[in-house]
């Protein structure tokens, strides 16, 4: 089991976030303290995602191809309720599944869950706010997503057993996996590189949305107890590469559920 903490950090130079209460603070410190791992995430604003691309040196033709399918039904019901389901082809590797709950309180969850080698405990923390979320991840064989969407099986074969009672303890009553709607997919471009001036692994992400809009966030792994010095290192590296992100930090699956949700109901007669 792994538990990861994502903690936004902001450019040299940039306006600074909203800061945090003293409970918040202290929330976000128990969080660290019983993590293994800490990931720093940050959102460049669209208009500065090119000169960001070439201030970093990033190479396209270096990036990993995904695809990146949701369920949910066409009013996000799901998504309202804090469940998230998703499925993903990687190139290269295997398709995977996941089922995404949150928020958590990691002390609440069943110890056998927390055991899972396949469940992660994360917390999200964006610029006024963070979340903790409970993820059970499955490894699927190479094009089991594809081929199991282009026969119209039933979405439960895309889920182990253990996530199907993951989905049935929080999903809304009513609901089942074999009663959502596609919304997706969406393509993705995700490249690791390590600067030199860093000495450190970033990792960039793309998501480009059929409408032409894209997301590129920029993210990094360290230790629980390297945390802070981590931040400001990439704060610092990014501000000597006048990368700008004082802009509004947005959320990749939320804007990809909204959209193709937006299409479903659209496209419903």
């Amino acid at each position: 089991m792994t538990t990861d903490v994502a903690v936004e950090s902001s450019a040299a130079g940039a306006p600074a976030p909203p800061a945090f209460s003293n409970e918040e603070i202290a929330r976000l410190m128990a969080l660290i303290k019983d993590s293994a791992s800490v990931e720093l995430k940050l959102t460049v604003p669209e208009p500065q995602q090119r000169s960001t691309a070439v201030a970093l040196g990033l190479d396209p033709l270096q990036a990993q191809i995904r695809e990146v399918y949701f369920f949910d039904t066409p009013q996000l019901t799901l998504d309202k309720n804090g469940v998230v389901v998703r499925a993903r082809r990687v190139q290269g590797k295997g398709d995977d599944s996941v089922v995404k709950l949150r928020p958590v309180v990691p002390a609440e969850l069943p110890a056998k869950l927390r055991a899972s080698p396949n469940f992660r405990v994360e917390v999200d923390a964006l610029p006024g706010g963070f979340v903790c979320s409970g993820t059970l991840k499955e490894l699927l064989g190479p094009a089991v997503v594809r081929e199991t969407l282009a026969a119209g099986r039933p979405l439960r074969k895309l889920f182990s057993k253990d996530q199907r009672k993951f989905f049935e303890a929080h999903a809304p009553a009513g609901v089942s996996l074999d009663d959502l709607t596609l919304l997706g997919p969406i393509f993705v471009l995700k490249l690791r590189f390590t600067p030199k001036e860093l000495g450190r692994k970033l990792v960039a992400e793309m998501w480009l949305y059929p409408d032409g809009s894209r997301i590129l966030e920029l993210s990094t792994r360290c230790a629980t107890d390297d945390a802070f010095q981590a931040a400001g290192e990439l704060r610092a590296y990014l501000g000597e590469h006048q990368v700008d992100i004082s802009g509004d930090q947005e959320t990749k699956t939320r804007k990809a559920l909204r959209y193709f949700a937006n299409a479903a109901k659209t496209a419903a007669p």
